[in-house]
């Protein structure tokens, strides 16, 4: 699998990886950039994607990644300090082949990015599946930049201990049923899911649950998620369209991707169901935000 990972643009540090994503090419090259700038103010040139661990417990439909290839179980673990060292390094040396193009690069986004100042865990894998998982989201804080942190919620032990600037939990599913189909997963994980929801609505962080919905699979049922929505009272609600890329051509149909109309009405339906507002939406994404009035949007770096 290292090998595929390779090819398919993710540079491995021991256990974890890191991979610059589109939207930071498009920033540094004076372009866009992605929804969480939008929603968060989150600089995309300045952010960096990566997972401790390739690990994993789910097998989704709608993943990118080579989901019957990521492997059960890992041999040594190494410290958060030196995981994190390796990434920003590897971040580093991904993004200095820009300076050398200085007609087509925005000079000043590529001088911040040489000072990252967010790290986005989500890359692949199911990041609280690293052992240190909430002593690696210390360290990115103590060294002055936010991080973002997205599970499957199938560690409910975790998600009470961990502090990110933002926590999210991925919904992919109203229903159990429907979990099983979605997400896969390689054990009986539904009774720990809910669990997991419950404790988000006492984490200390900023709360997202995030749907990531596909048609004819997981666009149904607002009612259903809305129950799930309701048990975690997160602070956001993003509501994403499935994107037909990666690895996941070979599960679904093009078709399964719903266009931005669909988003957002069932982000409207979501709304009033459950008395959030709609604060946001990036058509180029298919995402909407739903807020719950309990955080500002915007974070302060």
């Amino acid at each position: 699998m290292a090998e595929m990972l390779k090819r398919q643009g993710y540079h491995l540090v021991a256990h974890g990886a890191v991979k610059p994503c589109l939207w930071l090419r498009r920033s540094i090259r004076g372009g866009d950039q992605c929804y969480k700038h939008h929603f968060y103010g989150i600089a995309s040139h300045r952010c960096v994607q990566m997972t401790p661990t390739l690990l994993c417990n789910h097998r989704c439909l709608h993943c990118w990644r080579p989901i019957d290839e990521i492997p059960t179980a890992s041999g040594d673990w190494i410290e958060p300090p030196e995981l994190l060292d390796g990434i920003l390094s590897e971040q580093q040396r991904l993004i200095s082949g820009y300076g050398g193009a200085p007609e087509t690069t925005d000079l000043a986004r590529l001088e911040e990015a040489r000072r990252p100042a967010h790290v986005a865990i989500s890359l692949m894998g199911e990041p609280t599946l690293y052992p240190m998982i909430g002593e690696l989201v210390d360290e990115v804080k103590r060294r002055g930049m936010t991080a973002f942190l997205v599970t499957n919620g199938t560690i409910p032990e975790v998600v009470g201990e961990v502090r990110p600037t933002q926590l999210y939990i991925s919904l992919n599913a109203p229903d159990e049923e429907t979990y099983l189909r979605v997400s896969n997963p390689r054990d009986d994980y539904w009774g720990r899911f809910l669990e997991s929801l419950a404790t988000m609505r006492d984490s200390p962080s900023r709360t997202v649950a995030r749907l990531t919905l596909a048609r004819n699979l997981n666009l149904k049922d607002p009612q259903g998620y809305a129950k799930l929505i309701e048990i975690a009272e997160p602070d956001f609600v993003e509501v994403k369209a499935y994107m037909h890329l990666g690895l996941s051509r070979k599960r679904l149909e093009r078709d399964s991707m719903p266009t931005h109309d669909e988003v957002m009405s069932f982000a409207g339906e979501l709304s009033d169901i459950l008395g959030y507002t709609l604060k946001n939406h990036v058509p180029l994404s298919r995402v909407a935000l739903l807020s719950r009035g309990s955080s500002p949007e915007k974070i302060e770096l």
